[in-house]
C-alpha cells in the first residue's frame, strides 16, 4: 500500500476498509472520548463497545443522536470492573483495541498487566509509541517512549526499536528509518544509554528486524533535518530523514510529546505496544481530535 504521511491520509485509507474494527471504550462517559469513538463509527471504520456506566454514556449528545448497529453497551459497576471487562473482550477477540476514558490510568493498567487475565504476554515489553503531524514536515514523526518506561534498559530499547519498526511499516513505509537520540553524536560512559547504540545499529544492519535503517547517537536535529546533518559534517544512513526517534528516557520523551503541540501546533496520536491489542491511553489534556487520531492509529496497527 502507499505510504501514509498524514492523519488525513490515514482517515482516507481507513474509510476504504470493508470491515469495522471493534473498540472497547473503558468508562467513556466524557464528551471527548465518546466523541472520538463516535466519529470513528460515523467514518465507517469502527464499532464502539462502551464498557462502564452505560446510562451516563447514553445521555451524551454524540451517542444519543446515533441510531445504528455499530454501538454497543456493556454495563460495569465500577472502574475496576469496566477495565477487567474490556480486557476480557480483547483477550477473546471481541475487541481489537482498548481505549481509556474517564478512569485513572493505573486502574486500566492493572487490568492490562494482570498476570493471568491481562493483555501483556510473558516476556513482552510494554512501551508507548506516538505519532506527530508537524506543520511543514512532509511525513509523520514517530517517537517512543513518552509515557511508560522511565529509563529503558538495553533490552527494553531493543524492543522499542522492534515495535516502532512494526508501527511505521503499518503506515506503508517499507524500510523505516529510526534514530537513537542523544544530546550529541558521541558515545560516552557518562550517558550509559549510548553504550548500547552501536549494537542496536549493527543488529538492524544485519536484518534482525527486516529492512530497517537505525543510527545513533544523533541529536534531534541531525535525526530529522538533512541541513543540520550537513552542517555538522555527519554521515548517517538516515540522511537526516528519520521516520521515528527513540528517546533516551521518559523525561525527554514526555517533554518532546508535550512541546510539539504547544510550540509547533502538532497533531498527535499514541498507543501502547507489546500488548495483544493496541491500548489507547490518552492524556487528560488530549483533545478529541488527538483521541480520534489515536483510534485511527490503533486501528491501522491492530490489523497490520
Amino acid at each position: 500500500m502507499p505510504s501514509i504521511h498524514s492523519f488525513e491520509a490515514l482517515a482516507a485509507h481507513l474509510s476504504q476498509r470493508k470491515e469495522r474494527s471493534r473498540i472497547a471504550i473503558v468508562c467513556g462517559s466524557d464528551a471527548s472520548t465518546a466523541g472520538a469513538a463516535m466519529q470513528a463509527v460515523h467514518d465507517g471504520f469502527a464499532e464502539a463497545i462502551f464498557v462502564g456506566d452505560v446510562e451516563a454514556v447514553r445521555q451524551l449528545p454524540c451517542v444519543a443522536q446515533h441510531h445504528g448497529a455499530y454501538v454497543h453497551f456493556v454495563a460495569a459497576a465500577s472502574h475496576e470492573a469496566a477495565a477487567a471487562q474490556a480486557v476480557t473482550l480483547a483477550r477473546s477477540g471481541e475487541a481489537h483495541t482498548v481505549m481509556k476514558g474517564m478512569l485513572h490510568t493505573a486502574t486500566l493498567l492493572r487490568a492490562v498487566l494482570h498476570k493471568e487475565c491481562g493483555l501483556l504476554p510473558q516476556g513482552q515489553v510494554l512501551t508507548h509509541v506516538a505519532a506527530a503531524q508537524l506543520p511543514g514536515r512532509p511525513k509523520l514523526l514517530f517517537l517512543s517512549d513518552a509515557a511508560v518506561i522511565p529509563y529503558p534498559t538495553h533490552e527494553q530499547r531493543l524492543a522499542q526499536v522492534a515495535y516502532m519498526a512494526h508501527v511505521v511499516r503499518a503506515f506503508g513505509v517499507n524500510e523505516p528509518r529510526i534514530a537513537l537520540l542523544h544530546c550529541a553524536e558521541t558515545v560516552s560512559d557518562k550517558f550509559p544509554h549510548t553504550l548500547g547504540y552501536a549494537e542496536i545499529c549493527t543488529r538492524a544492519a544485519a536484518g534482525e528486524w527486516g529492512p530497517l535503517r537505525v543510527d545513533g547517537p544523533l541529536d534531534f536535529r541531525t535525526a530529522i533535518d538533512p541541513l543540520g546533518l550537513r552542517l555538522k559534517g555527519i554521515d548517517s544512513c538516515l540522511e537526516g530523514d528519520a521516520d521515528g526517534v527513540i528517546v533516551p528516557d521518559i523525561e525527554a520523551g514526555n517533554l518532546l510529546y508535550k512541546a510539539l503541540p504547544l510550540l509547533c501546533q502538532a497533531h498527535l496520536a499514541g498507543m501502547l505496544q507489546g500488548t495483544q491489542v493496541p491500548v489507547v491511553l490518552p492524556s487528560r489534556g488530549d483533545s478529541m481530535a488527538d483521541k480520534y487520531n489515536s483510534l485511527m492509529m490503533a486501528t491501522l496497527v491492530s490489523h497490520a
